[in-house]
């Protein structure tokens, strides 16, 4: 055994060699170094010296164009499909919740978005004439992408596209510069998930002169573009506040704030007038002066309800009703509109109960069971504002006939 164990390293420098390293150990250090070059066959490589060289052209050109002093656009190559998949990704809802970006589409609503304050990103035209109607300042930032007027209506979604489409930086309202408002109301939008409807409600918003709009969770994205087509640039002529949840609808709301409810759906409350007189029309005396009806009369309150958290909720019927051509306005107030399929939710209806708010009644013919959504919006709006300018201009008329004097 002692023999054994002095023969190893004799055996062991023998294999070693002359260099002292195991041939093992070489072979190991040898497959970890990285080739330098790896050669082929030689008949392949022979193959390749008697192939001709190909010469590849450089990329072209871009072809760029001036629209004004300062402001460059870049023409697109015919048949580059980037841009259009570049549109059709815009669209998408998640590439504006994820990107924070929003497609517009025509010169009008371009333009409005611009003088507002709203920053582009890229802008699709079909003819410089279109840019050149267009505030120069805010473009000298964005990409200018001059393409075929073919390719912009195969991108868009309307019949007869005016040959722009821009992305823009999705609009913070505290950022941007709207009209003066008109008239100190604010209207919450709950529930409404037509695209149609929410634009129409929105452009009876910016027309009426309201302060804001707010709209709750359970809204059609305002960033759609069906709602923007059915906006026609109200997006930028009134303040929108999305994605809410009721939790902080009051703290978008200004101090002593009233808000009353336009349900667009019969809960119980029915109207009822006064018999009139014997040979008097339909809505008429004996003297043919139309005699207003009374306030609708409030039938016995239904026992609470409880919402799917247990708390007591409250219900329409339990709100003091009136006529929505009636004295309801002050300032200042917001007005609840409520979609035609869910109708209003018992949040709606709290906030309402809770600041003394009413139900203001539309009232319709026998046999018609609500109104449009975005028509009774427009209904109480405008009456709003009417019941305003009415008491404005009592109130001068007062101050001419008693000046104070002093």
């Amino acid at each position: 055994m002692a023999a054994l164990r002095r023969a190893v390293p004799v055996l062991s420098r023998a294999l070693a060699g002359p260099g002292g390293a195991a041939p093992g150990r070489r072979w190991v250090r040898a497959l970890r170094r990285s080739p330098v070059r790896v050669l082929p066959p030689r008949k392949e490589q022979a193959e390749a010296q008697r192939r001709p060289v190909e010469h590849h052209p450089p990329p072209p050109a871009v072809e760029r164009g001036s629209a004004g002093p300062g402001l460059w656009y870049e023409k697109a190559s015919p048949g580059d499909r980037s841009l259009g998949k570049v549109v059709t990704i815009a669209k998408s809802r998640s590439f504006r919740d994820r990107h924070g970006k929003v497609l517009l589409e025509g010169l009008r609503l371009i333009r409005d978005a611009l003088q507002a304050g709203a920053v582009p990103r890229a802008l699709f035209f079909s003819t410089a004439e279109h840019l050149r109607e267009l505030p120069p300042a805010p473009l000298k930032g964005a990409r200018l992408v001059r393409v075929r007027f073919e390719d912009i209506k195969c991108w868009s979604d309307v019949v007869a596209p005016q040959g722009m489409i821009g992305i823009f930086s999705k609009p913070d309202h505290a950022k941007m510069s709207y009209p003066t408002a008109q008239l100190p109301i604010v209207l919450i939008c709950d529930n409404i998930r037509d695209p149609g409807n929410l634009g129409t409600i929105l452009r009876s918003a910016a027309g009426a002169g309201c302060e804001k709009v707010l709209l709750t969770k359970g809204c059609v994205d305002p960033w759609e573009p069906k709602v923007l087509r059915a906006g026609m640039g109200a997006h930028f002529h009134v303040p929108i506040v999305a994605d809410l949840d009721w939790e902080s609808v009051p703290s978008n709301l200004p101090s002593g704030v009233r808000v009353c409810v336009a349900d667009n759906k019969d809960r119980g409350t029915q109207a009822e007038t006064e018999p009139t007189s014997q040979g008097a029309g339909r809505s008429g005396s004996h003297s043919g002066s139309p005699k207003a009806p009374v306030k609708p009369k409030r039938k016995a309150a239904p026992p609470e309800h409880k919402d799917e958290e247990g708390t007591e909720g409250v219900c329409a019927s339990e709100l003091a009703a009136q006529y929505y051509y009636e004295n309801w306005i002050q300032s200042p107030a917001a007005v609840v509109v409520g979609g035609e399929t869910h109708g209003l939710s018992p949040d709606a209806l709290h906030l309402a109960a809770s600041t003394g708010g009413k139900r203001l009644v539309i009232p319709v013919v026998p046999g018609v069971d609500s109104l449009n959504s975005a028509v009774a919006a427009a209904i109480v709006l405008f009456e709003g504002k009417r019941q305003l300018q009415w008491r404005t201009h009592k109130q001068d008329d007062e101050r001419q006939k008693f000046p104070v004097v002093g």
